[in-house]
């Protein structure tokens, strides 16, 4: 079964500057507009805002 358009791979970046970055795949039907999700980033050693970036 091949791959395609409906869940891509998307980089989640953090929103404070580190360069830490998480990969994740999300649904583009569901979720159309970028993804932001609050998710730990261990140089900051906190949890931050990760924004979806292309």
């Amino acid at each position: 079964m091949a791959r395609n358009d409906v869940r891509p791979v998307v980089k989640l970046r953090s929103a404070a500057s580190t360069g830490y970055t998480y990969v994740t795949r999300k649904n583009r039907r569901n979720t159309p507009d970028r993804l932001v999700l609050r998710k730990y980033d261990p140089v900051v050693g906190r949890h931050v805002e990760f924004r979806e970036d292309r």
